[in-house]
């Protein structure tokens, strides 16, 4: 049971909000969020920040540009993730795009992460200068900030690097080219959340700059790269990067795109083939829906298929493609039910309480959904948990990990401790607060177990470890319908800037399972004025099946709801407070 947590709500701030002529509700919510100026809800791209404030913006601008003109060859070498994916797309499209005129050469590199793992290696390099024809410049998207040693060998090799990355760096940075990075030293620019295909469409924007100054374009031929951005929006929410102003403009637009029927092929095929459609596109679609489907193909196979699908300019080959990665992604789901009944079993006689972390390896675990399993154990039980599966990497046997973190726990700062104590313990490791990776000897699991947890016991105390469920208080019975939902809707939320959460009291007027996991509901909403009228809503809650009591304390999201064509309102439950 989480603690129900009311966030509060600066008076000030929301009635100014409310003044500037945004709806009470709203208002409330936004100011919730720490929204306290009305120019602060202007999602208008004019307000995106300038890319000459991003460290090394400019001068990437001017390195490809000088590339173009010499007919340097360009490779962009991708991540096996929805961001890294996205930003390959931006890139191609963009960089195709842009040097159209000057007969740009690009082309892509996604290396297969169960034979090659993480980054610019020195082995993904090797297989880049095989290529006919070989490559001049690597571009690294969504990687490469700690490649040292791969970048090392494609300057042996006469190949130039470009690293565009939003990744933490370590104490030493690559001796790249040029490094674009949000978060490197040195760089002032105020959105450190930049997923990596932000960052690349970032520097698009300053090449696209660059070029007009040259004469290439005028304001009216400019290629418009604006319509990259439903792609761009995708791989920020998929990546779950936190959504302060500059992210939402980026995402908002994205939305704005699809909704109006203006995206990339391989974007339309994939809302087909999760049956959502694009016309009603929200956030929630890229994290739960399309974004899962791409991952599938780098989880399970390697990430071309989904970047192929993203590049295409066929519908019906996107179409195709986008069906295969829906198949690939119902495997996944398969695979890692599996792996998560036996790592609840394994966790059957262990009181979560008593520990501080969560750490487990099986045999015959699948690396590519560790990343998923850890994800559901930690919301399970409210622990940092990392779960391993046996891997080779360079001949050697090994354990890959993939991590999630809570909230108050920096996961890659925690495995940096463990790394400097004890510098033979973790192989490699990269990553955020909330995410991140590693490799060890596959003979160490217990000591890195042991490790870890001494570590985590030192930087967690129990506030840190209780669960909490952060919501915005009651919503009056009147804005519980569609319209209020459809408005809600219509916002960008995600991490960062979590989608609202209400708390009512309710009776439970029936309640029955749906596919045996599923609890569905009727529910009375009781006010303290008048019983007799209240109104009745349909709720559900999803992965639980145990019953309610007669009146409870809910806490759930506003959903509107179609059926038969006709709007209504659904209530998503998220908790329950039953100690009334």
């Amino acid at each position: 049971m989480a603690k129900f947590v009311e966030r509060p709500v600066p008076q000030k701030e929301a009635l100014w909000l409310v003044q500037s002529g945004t709806h009470p509700l709203l208002a409330r919510l936004f100011a919730a969020r720490g929204i306290s100026r009305p120019d602060e809800l202007s999602l208008e791209l004019k307000n995106l920040l300038d890319p000459q404030q991003l460290k090394n913006c400019s001068n990437a601008a001017q390195y490809l540009y000088e590339a173009m003109l010499a007919k340097k060859r360009l490779l962009i070498v991708a991540d096996y993730d929805c961001d890294g994916a996205t930003a390959c797309a931006v890139g191609i499209r963009g960089l195709k795009a842009l040097g159209h005129d000057l007969g740009v050469q690009v082309d892509y590199l996604v290396p297969n992460r169960f034979t090659f793992g993480y980054g610019l290696t020195p082995e993904v390099v090797e297989i880049a200068y095989a290529r006919t024809p070989r490559p001049d410049i690597l571009i690294t998207v969504d990687n490469g900030i700690a490649s040292i040693a791969g970048v090392q060998r494609a300057n042996e090799l006469g190949m130039a690097v470009l690293v565009t990355d939003h990744h933490l760096p370590a104490d030493a940075l690559p001796e790249a080219s040029v490094i674009v990075n949000p978060n490197q030293p040195g760089c002032h620019f105020p959105s450190k959340s930049l997923a990596g295909v932000g960052v690349m469409f970032y520097v698009l924007i300053a090449l696209r700059s660059l070029l007009r100054s040259k004469g290439i374009f005028t304001n009216q031929s400019q290629p418009r790269i604006e319509n990259l951005l439903d792609l761009v929006a995708l791989g920020t929410v998929a990546d779950v990067a936190s959504l302060d102003q500059n992210n939402r403009i980026l995402v908002s637009n994205g939305l704005k795109r699809i909704r109006a029927g203006q995206m990339q092929p391989g974007i339309r095929a994939l809302y087909v083939a999760a049956g959502r459609d694009p016309m009603k596109a929200s956030a929630f679609d890229f994290g739960f829906a399309l974004g899962p489907r791409l991952n599938a193909a780098g989880r399970l196979a390697d990430m071309s298929l989904g970047i192929r699908c993203l590049l295409s300019e066929s519908y019906d080959e996107a179409l195709e493609l986008a069906h295969q990665l829906d198949r690939m992604n119902r495997e996944r789901r398969d695979i890692e039910s599996t792996m998560q009944e036996t790592a609840l079993s394994s966790l059957s006689n262990i009181e979560p309480g008593a520990q501080a972390t969560l750490c487990l390896t099986h045999p015959d675990w699948h690396q590519g959904v560790i990343g998923i399993v850890a994800s559901r154990l930690k919301e399970r039980f409210h622990r940092p948990t990392i779960v391993f599966a046996p891997a080779t990497e360079q001949g050697k046997d090994v354990l890959k990990g993939s991590g999630r973190s809570i909230t108050g726990f920096h996961l890659r700062d925690a495995l940096d401790l463990v790394s400097k104590q004890f510098p033979e313990l973790i192989l490699k490791f990269g990553g955020h607060a909330m995410a991140a990776g590693l490799s060890i000897d596959a003979h160490r699991f217990d000591e890195f177990k042991e490790v870890f947890e001494i570590t985590a016991q030192k930087l967690l105390d129990d506030a840190t470890l209780e669960r909490k469920l952060f919501h915005d208080g009651p919503l009056e019975c009147e804005y519980i319908e569609p319209q209020t939902g459809t408005l809600l809707s219509d916002e960008v939320w995600g991490q960062g800037f979590p989608a609202p959460v209400f708390v009512n009291q309710f009776e439970v007027l029936s309640q029955s399972l749906v596919s045996q996991k599923h609890l569905k509901l009727q529910l009375k909403y009781v006010e303290a004025s008048d019983n007799q009228n209240s109104k009745v809503f349909h709720g559900i809650w999803f992965g639980r099946s145990q019953s309610l009591p007669q009146t409870v304390r809910l806490a759930y999201r506003l959903v509107t709801d179609y059926y038969q064509g006709v709007a209504r309102v659904q209530l998503h439950i998220e908790g329950a407070d039953e100690a009334l």
